[in-house]
């Protein structure tokens, strides 16, 4: 029955979560043009709709196998990092004891599942969005790596449920490596396409990777960023924010609140904070993010050598 809870939850956390995760970002994208949040909440329905009606276009010969894989790969892919988060104790789909190599492997595939998408089109623009991807994502892939092992230091132990169970008997990691859940946002909104990190579907390339994608297909690409915002939300609440862990409420109540606040942090951020000329990001994220994500994980291991 815990197999069958784990996936219910799984399921009903990715639908739902992504329908919400829809709501707040054309409710941000309101808040921001100072325009009413009425017809925010309905208008992803209405914008859904549209596209499912839409006829769809295509370029010259375009790879007709990769192309509309992309999209149900990137979808695939957040399902599958989701699948390490415990509901609740004992309620996991994934209980494995590398549970973070798992998740570390989706967000490499991120990448490459992005790089497809802007390739396959056989068009200049997508094909530029992914190559600027590639170059942005790879390093922050490295950022990501120490943030990760920072926050399994404590748990000695790369499972995500001993990450919670740490958490439980010690203090949540926000307290003991605050900057690290600061950085593990950063990826969050680099594995998105959101804000500072949106290379790939950038404006200025016309849409970037999505430039040439029309109808069902541009659909299935934005539920598929939405599905992997909520994936990531829930990592980073159970990695930093103690996961289903609270007082009162019931464990996946928890999960879920933390979860949806994530999911607003971030994608505030996306909308608030610009996007810098590739070049000075790169030199950003070598020069100042990276060394600062090594320091977290250094000042971690030293406590914990020194106050086990």
């Amino acid at each position: 029955m815990t197999v069958v809870a784990a996936f219910a939850g799984l399921f009903a956390l990715l639908i739902l979560g992504t329908a919400l995760a829809a709501v707040m970002d054309r409710a941000a994208v309101a808040l921001v043009a100072g325009r009413p949040l009425g017809a925010a909440l309905a208008d992803p329905a209405r914008r859904g709709a549209a596209l499912l009606l839409r006829q769809r276009t295509q370029t010259e010969r375009p790879d007709f196998i990769t192309w509309p894989l992309a999209p149900v790969a990137y979808l695939m892919l957040a399902a599958v990092g989701l699948s390490v988060v415990p509901f609740a104790p004992g309620v996991v789909v994934t209980d494995i004891s590398t549970g973070i190599v798992l998740w570390g492997a989706c967000e490499a595939l991120t990448v490459i599942v992005v790089f497809l998408h802007g390739w396959s089109a056989n068009a200049p623009l997508p094909l530029i969005g992914g190559y600027r991807y590639v170059g942005i994502g790879l390093p922050v892939l490295l950022l990501s790596m120490f943030v990760l092992i920072a926050a399994a230091l404590p748990a000695e132990s790369l499972s995500v449920v001993e990450i919670v169970r740490a958490q439980e008997e010690g203090q949540w990691n926000v307290v003991r490596q605050p900057p690290g859940l600061v950085l593990f946002l950063m990826l969050g909104l680099m594995l998105t396409l959101r804000g500072p990190f949106d290379y790939a579907d950038a404006e200025d390339l016309a849409g970037g990777t999505k430039a040439e994608a029309s109808g069902p297909h541009r659909l299935a690409w934005r539920v598929a960023r939405l599905a992997m915002l909520v994936s990531f939300s829930a990592m980073a609440a159970t990695a930093f924010l103690g996961g289903y862990l609270g007082p009162v409420l019931p464990g996946p109540v928890w999960l879920v609140l933390k979860t949806v606040a994530v999911m607003a942090a971030v994608i505030a951020a996306g909308h608030m904070i610009a996007r810098m000329p590739p070049s000075r990001m790169l030199t950003a994220v070598w020069v100042v993010l990276l060394p600062l994500s090594f320091l977290v994980l250094l000042l971690v291991g030293v406590e914990l050598l020194l106050w086990p």
